[in-house]
């Protein structure tokens, strides 16, 4: 039996609907900067046992629920489940972040790669989405996620972290044709995946693309927002009369807005290299926005907080559309207090521009 939505404000937001307030949540908002997260992770052993465990991923998930009043709650998983079940073996090391015992560099190997089924493979994440919808009792939605086709690709084809992306720009210019069969096959990937979290209980979607910012604008269009609207294009948007919102992020991507917003997603995420007002005229009404306090602020005081807060809920201005965030995920040396003024101040300070 689903339970009703209680607080609905994340949904409307996304779908530009009248609220009463801004809603907020935060990017990595389960996670590292958490003690009760740290604690979990040190018991569970790893980063993937907490992942491929449904039961502590739905921990993890609430968590931050608990000690916050946040709008919606975001799946507790990672971008790189898809390659993952593709078979390259993801590993994690600490301090360098996730790596792949495979890296996919031509066409052979591409073509060998299969499209994970998410009821075996990646059966964990959505057992995970279903214990999650089950524990929140409908108090807040919850959103499912994937990294983006180039995102992930990024990772597969250097093999690991990267700071010049030699090997997938090397790839992209040097074979394009292989990069866009790769490209293709894991947008295919992410269309079941999602929709397969969908029909396991997430209200709303969201699509990272961390790495479309490092391409040129012209590379962009076509190795990174091709494919995410091809994704689009795929996902079920309804389930049980309600519909299911999807969100873009592409980090970097600011001066993108204007093409991002002709993919047919319901909002698009911005990071805090860019200004809402900006933003806001550049989507010109056919998207709601999500974003975009620098991560950082949140080592400030108090004060400086709360007159960001300010800042950016002026920026955006009066009316519906806009998902109060982070302009990316909160950082792990973050006080959980800080936090809290932040939440505190959004929605203390947002009822003015819903009036």
């Amino acid at each position: 039996m689903s339970h009703p939505l209680v607080n609905d404000r994340y949904i409307k937001a996304t779908l530009q609907q009248d609220t009463d307030r801004t809603p907020i949540w935060m990017m990595r908002q389960a996670g590292r900067y958490l003690p009760e997260y740290r604690q979990l992770r040190a018991e569970a052993g790893s980063f993937m046992d907490l992942c491929t465990n449904p039961e502590l991923a739905c921990e993890v998930t609430l968590q931050p629920l608990r000690r916050f009043p946040l709008d919606a709650a975001i799946l507790f998983s990672d971008i790189l489940t898809i390659p993952d079940a593709m078979g390259l073996g993801l590993y994690f090391t600490p301090g360098e972040g996730p790596a792949f015992k495979k890296a996919v560099r031509d066409e052979k190997t591409v073509k060998e790669l299969p499209i994970p089924d998410p009821n075996q493979e990646l059966k964990y994440v959505t057992d995970a989405v279903s214990t999650i919808r089950r524990e929140l009792k409908g108090s807040v939605p919850l959103i499912g996620f994937s990294g983006s086709p180039w995102t992930l690709a990024t990772y597969m084809v250097e093999g690991g972290p990267t700071k010049n992306f030699s090997e997938v720009k090397g790839m992209m210019y040097g074979n394009p044709k292989a990069m866009h069969l790769l490209l293709d096959k894991l947008a295919d990937s992410i269309i079941v995946y999602l929709n397969a979290q969908v029909e396991a209980g997430a209200q709303a979607l969201m699509i990272f693309d961390t790495w479309g910012g490092v391409l040129s604008p012209q590379a962009y269009q076509e190795f990174s927002l091709r494919y995410m609207s091809k994704i689009v294009d795929g996902l079920n948007r309804e389930k049980d009369g309600q519909r299911i919102p999807v969100t873009l992020f592409t980090k970097g991507g600011g001066k993108w807005l204007d093409i991002m917003a002709e993919s047919g997603c319901d909002c698009l995420g911005v990071d805090w290299t860019t200004d809402l007002s900006e933003a806001r005229q550049r989507v010109a009404g056919k998207t709601a926005l999500q974003g975009n306090m620098d991560p950082s602020l949140l080592y400030a005081s108090d004060e400086r907080i709360r007159e960001e807060v300010e800042t950016i809920l002026a920026s955006y201005g009066h009316g519906n559309g806009h998902v109060f965030n982070l302009g990316h995920g909160i950082h792990q040396f973050v006080k959980p207090e800080k936090a809290g003024v932040f939440i505190e101040a959004v929605h203390e300070l947002s009822k003015k521009y819903h009036q």
